[in-house]
């Protein structure tokens, strides 16, 4: 498999990391959207959110714990968004399920 964020989690590819553990792993992302933007994958390869079913479920569930300590230790406390495109349509432009963690300005709801 040529997955640039399983590279990334194995460690195979340097990134700025702002969190770690067995299941995930949050760094920098390269073309930041916001002045706090991370993506927090599991290490695990899923391709999208349309592969989440119940035998891996829980690591969604914990990417939504590491979000909020990753809040509390980076001092968000006016507020964060988390996106996940899931398909090509969608923009999703890595096939490995991922999470956009944005902060630091206003944000909108798009129009279309």
């Amino acid at each position: 498999m040529d997955c640039i964020f399983c590279k990334i989690a194995a460690g195979e590819i340097p990134s700025t990391k702002v969190y770690e553990d067995d299941k995930v792993i949050a760094f920098n992302d390269l073309d930041p959207q916001a002045p706090f933007h991370v993506l927090i994958i599991p290490k695990e390869h899923i391709a999208s959110a349309a592969q989440i079913d119940e035998s891996n479920s829980a690591v969604v569930a914990h990417i939504f714990e590491v979000a909020a300590k990753i809040a509390s230790e980076q001092g968000l406390s006016d507020g964060f968004r988390i996106v996940s495109n899931c398909g090509e349509s969608a923009g999703q432009t890595v096939m490995h399920l991922h999470f956009h963690m944005m902060a630091g300005r206003d944000f909108g709801w798009p129009a279309g």
